[in-house]
Parts: structure tokens; sequence; C-alpha cells
């Protein structure tokens, strides 16, 4: 049967991915406001939605003679009511467009499809007919017929991404796993861009739960973490993103942020800008973008600040508060034995990030003197990257109310002209206020695995300015970074920095 008289054809003029999203919007949209009966058979096949498996043989169908099919296409004259009821649409308001006999064999069709099982022996045994009606939308003619021609060979004719769409949706709508399957491989191998990746992230749910195109929706979350994992290079367009883009972006590991703090900000700024009704943001926010921000990883301060959101439930912030409080009061082993278990997980709330600003432990002290310890641990691999003149930031942490921060580096050693590792302490620029610090680095080294202290001096810093050393070790980067270094247990090196006031 025909759509509504300006559509065409689903792939027909869809040249780009982008317009067939459009198109079948347009479709979608259409069809709502028309009431279609899919199929002109017994009322139980609409209502029988079992699914049995593939079958490889054609078992339990002994006629393997060519049946054939019909094809009913027809068209709404057009004084329907757009709301009638599906019963109560019946042959007499609509004119056939076009009908289509085709031979088929029925064990074939069967044992690719539970829809055409259930087809052949309820609509051929009751009725003892050789042939059954099907009634599709001409604009799902050229799909269906590859889709049929799929059952027998194996493969498909059409290459584009629109048209390859066209039969995965076919193929959701007939139950042919094998094609979805076969589908969803081919549209994965297509250079994918950021629109062909929210459309796959978009497709109907009941195509989105088939496990056929889990790979197809893995690979385009995959592709949107990785074109946005700088998402202050791009704001513009992450801003623009659709919800499901936002969640495949804030599920990486790897986004190139500071800080969790940042991811947080980051997340209210897109949902106040899509959502300006709290109301819908704050459901937004507690039922699907919350599980995505990694609360174990934000700073107290910032939790504090959650605590007092008017864009959280309540309850939600609470709830998300209270656990993150209790991730970073457990002992380190226990928190890596928590990551681990949520590795496998969608949202990996305890997993670490891979922040611009490395995260740090502090402990403070108020009495006898205000002081605070500072530990930063790096991977071995963060230090490798550092060569030949990176440098890496650890978030901020605070002593007498200015902000502080440790920085990495790998530098020229100043006398024997080799390349070192150095350790730097800074003050985040504020105002014009000095005042003497105290400082000692140490560092846990082997065999004893304790902290050994490598440098002490005290400086009176003023807002910008930094202290350190530039060979922290007094060895070239080749023996700090050497398999037998004294410095890396088990592939992490400890550092520790103390401040007094």
């Amino acid at each position: 049967m025909g759509g509504p008289p300006q559509c065409r054809p689903d792939g027909e003029g869809c040249t780009s991915i982008a317009d067939w999203a459009r198109h079948r919007k347009r479709r979608r949209e259409d069809i709502k406001k028309e009431t279609v009966l899919d199929l002109s058979l017994c009322p139980e096949e609409q209502m029988l939605n079992d699914i049995q498996p593939d079958m490889d043989d054609g078992g339990g169908f002994e006629n393997q003679d060519e049946e054939p099919v019909a094809m009913v296409e027809e068209i709404q004259s057009g004084d329907e009511d757009a709301n009638s009821n599906e019963s109560s649409w019946s042959m007499d308001c609509s004119t056939v467009l076009r009908v289509k006999t085709l031979h088929i064999s029925s064990p074939i069709l069967a044992a690719k499809s539970p829809f055409f099982y259930k087809l052949f022996s309820n609509g051929m045994r009751e009725s003892e007919q050789r042939h059954v009606t099907l009634r599709i939308n001409a604009s799902e003619e050229a799909a269906l017929m590859e889709l049929l021609n799929f059952m027998y060979s194996n493969n498909l004719s059409v290459t584009t991404a629109p048209e390859l769409l066209d039969v995965l949706m076919a193929a959701d709508k007939f139950e042919v796993a094998s094609c979805m399957r076969y589908c969803s491989r081919l549209l994965r191998n297509l250079p994918m861009t950021p629109e062909s990746a929210l459309l796959y992230l978009d497709l109907p749910s009941s195509v989105l739960m088939a496990e056929a195109v889990q790979p197809l929706t893995d690979a385009a979350k995959q592709y949107l973490a990785a074109r946005y994992k700088d998402i202050t290079k791009y704001q513009e367009e992450v801003m623009a993103l659709p919800l499901a883009g936002i969640e495949a972006i804030l599920s990486s590991d790897d986004l190139q942020i500071a800080s969790e703090d940042a991811v947080y900000d980051f997340v209210l700024k897109w949902a106040r800008a899509q959502y300006p009704k709290l109301e819908e943001r704050r459901e937004v926010l507690g039922s699907r973008l919350a599980r995505f921000i990694r609360f174990p990883y934000m700073t107290c301060r910032k939790l504090k600040k959650v605590l007092t959101s008017n864009d959280f439930d309540h309850e939600v912030s609470s709830k998300l508060v209270l656990e993150a409080l209790f991730f970073k009061a457990e002992a380190p082993h226990r928190q890596r034995s928590l990551a681990a278990e949520e590795s496998a997980s969608l949202n990996r709330r305890f997993i670490e990030r891979a922040y611009k600003y490395r995260p740090v432990k502090v402990v403070e002290f108020e009495l006898p003197r205000q002081q605070c310890v500072v530990y930063l641990d790096l991977k071995r691999e963060e230090c490798a990257n550092l060569f030949p003149s990176g440098r890496v930031y650890s978030q901020a942490f605070h002593l007498g109310g200015q902000g502080f921060f440790l920085s990495a580096h790998c530098n020229m050693d100043q006398q024997s002209s080799f390349h070192c590792f150095g350790l730097f302490l800074g003050m985040q620029e504020k105002g014009s206020v000095s005042f003497a610090v105290d400082y000692e680095f140490a560092a846990r080294s082997k065999p004893t695995e304790e902290f050994v202290s490598k440098y002490k001096g005290n400086y009176t810093f003023t807002g910008g300015k930094a202290v350190g050393y530039r060979n922290l070790f007094a060895i070239p980067w080749t023996s700090f970074m050497a398999e037998d270094s004294l410095y890396f247990i088990n592939g992490i090196l400890h550092l520790r920095a103390e401040l007094t006031i």
C-alpha cells in the first residue's frame, strides 16, 4: 500500500545518511497519522510475538515445492479519519496499488525467520491454501525484495548506508536475525560520521535490543567517544549533541578533561541548555546522566556543591555524594577491587579517567602548624609519555586558603645535558598574596618500598610561582625508566610532597 502522496520510497533520493534520517523521521510521523494494518492475515498474527530460534534446516515442512506469496500493496483513500481504529480499518476504504505474486520456498523462509515460520504454519495450514498474502508499504518494497534474496543467497546487492539501513529495518520487522547481523557488519565497515553514529544509536528500540545490532551500536559509541574526547575543543558541536551522544562520550575512560569536577560542570551546562524545564532536567540527570559522572573522583569541595545543587533531586544527590565519600574513605586495595568489579559495567563510576590533572590524596593538619601531605601516583606509561619534554599536572589542593599543585616533567639536566625526571610545586595565581612554605619531596623506593626523602627546602611563594628539582632522583631518564628502576613498584611511581606554613 502507498504512503501519503508526497512520500517517496525510503531509499529513493537519499544520498546521505542525514537525508535518510530526515526522511525516515517524516515517514514515522506520517505513519503515526495514518493507521496502517501490517498484515492481511489472521488476527492471532499480530499478537504472537514469541521468537523461535533460527532453524538450520526446513524440518517439519514436507512439501518442498515452491509456493506463491502474494504481496499486496494498498493505499488509503485519504478521506479516512486520521484517528480511526485499527480494527475498523478495512479493505473497503483502500485501493490496491499493486499485487505482485512471487514463488518462494516456504522451508527456506521459515528456517530463516520466526515471522515467516508462523505465517506459513498458521496462514496456510488453517485454510489449506498454497499462498499467503503479505501487505507492505510501497516504500518497503525494495528492501523486502533484498531481504528475500538474502534469505536464499546470504548476500545483498546494496552497498550504501541508507539502503543497508532500509534492509536492516525490514529484517527487524520480519525477524531475520542473520540478515540483521549481516547489515550490521556491512554498516560497521563503512566510514562512520557523527550523523551516522547518532543514527545507529537512535534506531528504534526493537532493533537496538537485538544482539545482532549490538556491535554496530558499540562501534558508534566508540566513534563518538574518540571523536569528541577533547570536549573543550569541540564545545559547540558537543553542546548540540542529543542525549545518546552525550552518554556515549561520558562513558569513555579517555576523556581529555581536566578533572571529574569539569565533567560535572559540563554535564550541568549541557542539561540546562537542552532541558530548560527544571522537572525534565532533574529527570534526565537523575535517571540517565548521573550514572556517567564519576562522583568518587570529584573533589570534596565540588561534592558539597552537588548537595546544594537545585538541578538534582535531593534524594539522588545525597545518595551519589555518600557513595563517593565512602569510596574515598576506603583503603587503596579496597578501592582497586571496587574498580575491578565495576570495570565490566556501563557506568564505570569507580574507574579513574585519564584526567589532564592527576588526582591526589591529601591529608591536612591544622595543629600544631598548618600542614598538608599530598600523595601523587603516576603510572609507568604516563611517565613514558612525558619524554622528551612533556609535563603532567596534579589537581589543585589547598593550604592556608591558597591553591597549590604538583607538576612532573621530563626535562634536560642543566649540567650534563641528559633527560631526567623533575618534580615541581606551584602556587595557583590568586592576587599578590605571598607566604613562606617549608616543603619536602619523597618517593617510595625499592627494596623497602618505604618513602625516602629526596629534597627539602623552603620558599616564599607569590601567585603563579613554582619551585622544584629538575632531576629529582639524580639519575638520567633512561635509568629512571629502566626495567630495574628502584622507583616503579608494580608499574606505579609513588610521590609525596609535605607542605608546612
